[in-house]
């Protein structure tokens, strides 16, 4: 296959952990082309070296392939050289017909390079993604978190405390005094004292659910669970809170995006940094979609589409948005509406996916526009005056303002 040059001079590396095969390729006064290979190592002088390599051709295209987590270093050391790369998916360069078997991976990339047949994907700004480091680590604790919570559960309910039978959290203010009151050797009746006048329960119905079988083995397990669980909640309000405090410049758009239903300020934040602030390298919200892995399946034959698997996307953007639907969907507006319809043709699954879609087309929109939420369906201004009345009358009465009858 006969490839069309559009550039005259491109380079392409091929990464790996510990070497960074680098080709450039150029065309010379007379037409000539040439092939320039070098390979360099993986710690930052040989970066850096590389770098500067490459920027003496003045390349009007570097690319790299996205392998792992390899490529990060490498494009940061191009970016301080003024040189922004094209980042494409491995995937992509596969499905271009017509290598040959002896080209090495840097030369086959720098020959697509120079035909313009690769296309780069997404990369934010270096400060984006730096707190991308601060997201997803917040979201693997997370995690990890709902992990060992479950954990304690089990190893309570193995020693017959039957807490979560008559408490909705059992990580709640007084149902974690209470269990701890049962580590330090309590009993049931004087742990009792610890409970909430909130609790729906009976004093009855919470003795019996804290009378237990506790051995010793299972103290110190779950005194164990408890403390990793408490580090944990404390590490992981520290990570929110250093997001929170770096993504005050853009304090405007995460106060738009938490006017959506589902959407909180965690959320927002997690979502900002994934997607960014500008919607333009996107072109379009359905593009977007296909690229966090949110849209439905393209899968049409003859003029007819049947249902076709959802695409590989970004997992942290996907998680996010699933839960925003989740919240979504039991809220009063018109995204509970649009969830209840397709429930009934679809099922809880599709209809979290759709809705979820729904969500960062909205998000798409309002980013570009720096506008916020309204709703097709809800007037928010009489929804706060009929939820709020009864506790304003309530208060009028109370300071004189109003006689009580």
């Amino acid at each position: 296959m006969e490839l069309e040059p559009l550039y005259r001079c491109v380079a392409a590396l091929d990464v790996h952990q510990a070497k960074l095969t680098v080709c450039v390729l150029y065309e010379d006064d007379t037409g000539e082309t040439h092939v320039k290979l070098r390979e360099f190592g993986g710690f930052k002088r040989d970066r850096q070296a590389m770098a500067q390599w490459v920027a003496s051709f003045h390349p009007q295209q570097v690319v790299m392939e996205s392998t792992g987590i390899y490529w990060k270093s490498p494009y940061a050391a191009l970016e301080r050289e003024g040189i922004v790369a094209l980042v494409v998916n491995a995937r992509h360069v596969k499905q271009v017909p017509g290598r040959k078997t002896d080209l090495a991976d840097a030369q086959w990339l720098a020959i697509l390079a120079r035909s313009g047949l690769l296309r780069g994907g997404f990369v934010p700004q270096a400060d984006f993604r730096g707190l991308r480091l601060i997201s997803r680590q917040m979201q693997k604790l997370t995690g990890i978190l709902a992990g060992e919570k479950n954990r304690m559960h089990k190893v309570l309910t193995d020693g017959g405390v039957r807490l979560a039978v008559v408490v909705s959290d059992i990580h709640g203010k007084s149902a974690r005094k209470m269990i701890k009151g049962l580590l330090r050797g309590k009993s049931p009746e004087q742990v009792l004292s610890y409970a909430s006048k909130r609790l729906k329960a009976t004093e009855e119905e919470l003795l019996d659910a804290l009378a237990g079988e506790l051995t010793d083995d299972h103290r110190f397990v779950i005194a164990e669970t408890l403390d990793h669980i408490e580090d944990l909640e404390r590490r992981i309000a520290d990570f929110g809170q250093q997001l929170l405090l770096r993504l005050e410049p853009h304090k405007a758009i995460l106060r738009a995006l938490q006017t959506i239903p589902g959407i909180d300020a965690m959320g927002a934040a997690m979502l900002l940094v994934e997607i960014g602030n500008d919607m333009e390298v996107f072109g379009s919200a359905e593009k977007l979609a296909s690229w966090a892995g949110v849209c439905p399946g393209n899968h049409e034959s003859a003029g007819k589409r049947v249902a076709g698997k959802k695409r590989k996307g970004n997992p942290y953007v996907r998680r996010i948005l699933c839960e925003a639907a989740n919240a979504a969907s039991r809220t009063r507006c018109a995204l509970q509406e649009k969830f209840k319809s397709l429930l009934v043709r679809r099922g809880r699954k599709r209809a979290i996916f759709a809705l979820a879609h729904k969500l960062l087309k909205i998000v798409f929109v309002l980013i570009s526009r720096g506008d916020h939420y309204r709703d097709a369906t809800l007037n928010y201004e009489a929804l706060s005056v009929e939820r709020n009345a009864p506790r304003w009358m309530k208060m009028l009465k109370k300071y004189g303002y109003i006689a009580v009858t």
